[in-house]
């Protein structure tokens, strides 16, 4: 595993980000920006701390698959953090064994700070090495979509 970076300058404040970023006010929001890694992609389970979260989309057969992940903090409009620990295959879990060993635990964090109504939003994850071109390509354009949909709404 290795961490690698990313991050955006938002014209927007920090509390419009994270609830754009979220989909805390409209859920079409999160799934805007994050259809750059899956065009279904969505999430179901709660944000606050603690709580168990499905990241997940469609397949081109339509069969629903996705992360199983743990909302290890959320400190509204500043901070949070995602942890890995699976993966959803249908209406399966699967959170141990082969497919989740190499990453099962990583951490994706969002830092976000406000100066003079400009957010930083920082995007720092722990990946394997074989998704690290993938996320290099992805991640900045999914920043960018989140930067245009904060900034004008």
């Amino acid at each position: 595993m290795k961490k690698i970076k990313f991050s955006t300058q938002v014209n927007a404040s920090s509390q419009k980000v994270y609830e754009t970023m979220l989909g805390l006010n409209n859920k079409n929001t999160y799934e805007q920006w994050t259809a750059e890694f899956n065009p279904t992609s969505t999430y179901e389970g709660s944000w606050n701390k603690g709580e168990k979260m499905y990241f997940v989309g469609t397949d081109e057969n339509g069969k629903k698959g996705g992360m199983i992940s743990e909302i290890a903090e959320n400190i509204p409009s500043k901070f949070v953090s995602i942890r890995h620990y699976g993966i959803l295959d249908g209406d399966y879990e699967i959170t141990s064994g082969e497919q989740v060993e190499k990453w099962a635990g990583s951490l994706e964090n969002y830092s976000l700070t406000e100066n003079n109504g400009v957010t930083t939003v920082e995007i720092e994850l722990d990946t394997d090495d074989n998704y690290a071109d993938y996320f290099n390509n992805t991640w900045p354009k999914a920043l960018n979509k989140l930067k245009e949909i904060s900034e004008n709404q």
